[in-house]
């Protein structure tokens, strides 16, 4: 497929309400068009940024992932978005990539963000997703993920005279604070730029249970790091059309990746 449509939700979590928060993400999603291939919701879009881990962790087999996988099919789009899970006696903050017919993928956040005490709480994940949908290779990343630039990095892997890219769209959901908003604009420019892809980075609004502000700021952005989509601080639905030809003709025109370093990340846990 060449053209991949994909709406975003910047919602005003209600704080550790899962119920309420489904009924707005239904809502929003009611009103989508059908052409929408692909819908982005916040991290932990059901409970706010809570370390309440053991009163509002869901197991894979839960009412939550019972609903995400619902929606899915009855739009007929994937959904991602981010969750507290429960496994193996571990909490993590787990990102699922729900495709149509049910199918899950699943993300577990990587860096825990340890100012609020994220670590005390959950376990890090130690393998990124790239998720094959329609035509498009997508990594779908959380938060404080993006202030790591070697885990959001793109592999170039040169095979004569073209450069194949590991992945073509960069996603990143979050509850990031409008105290350090500055840093959400500018790293989400740096990773389009950097890695030659689509960004698309969707943020919360409000405020939640903690007193912490969030001024959303989610946004679309190409692989020139131009905006697709301007931020904004409202509750708000956004839809763009990613295009693949622009894509790989920006990356033909302007081939980096036969000049990137080669390099394999370890994880030490």
């Amino acid at each position: 497929m060449n053209s991949l449509t994909v709406s975003y939700l910047q919602l005003n979590l209600v704080w550790e309400n899962s119920r309420a928060n489904l009924m707005q993400i239904e809502k929003q999603l009611s009103l989508l068009d059908r052409s929408v291939d692909l819908v982005v919701l916040p991290e932990m879009f059901n409970s706010g940024f809570s370390m309440n881990s053991s009163q509002l962790a869901q197991s894979m087999d839960g009412e939550l992932v019972k609903t995400m996988t619902n929606f899915a099919k009855e739009f007929d789009f994937a959904i991602t978005g981010s969750f507290i899970c429960q496994e193996g006696g571990n909490f993590f903050n787990r990102l699922l990539f729900v495709f149509p017919d049910g199918q899950i993928e699943k993300y577990d956040k990587r860096h825990l963000f340890r100012m609020a005490n994220e670590t005390d709480y959950f376990s890090p994940g130690n393998k990124r997703l790239i998720v094959n949908y329609k035509g498009w290779k997508i990594l779908p990343l959380v938060c404080y993920d993006l202030r790591f630039p070697v885990w959001s990095r793109n592999q170039f892997k040169v095979i004569g005279n073209r450069v194949n890219s590991e992945y073509d769209l960069l996603i990143y959901v979050a509850n990031w604070p409008a105290a350090r908003v500055t840093a959400w604009d500018k790293l989400l420019l740096a990773r389009a730029i950097e890695n030659q892809v689509y960004v698309i980075g969707v943020n919360r609004t409000g405020i939640d249970g903690k007193g912490i502000e969030y001024n959303g700021r989610s946004t679309a952005i190409d692989p020139k790091g131009d905006y697709l989509k301007a931020p904004s601080s409202e509750v708000v639905i956004e839809s763009v059309i990613l295009r693949k030809d622009a894509l790989e003709d920006f990356r033909m025109k302007f081939p980096v990746g036969m000049d990137a370093d080669s390099f394999q990340v370890i994880t030490s846990h």
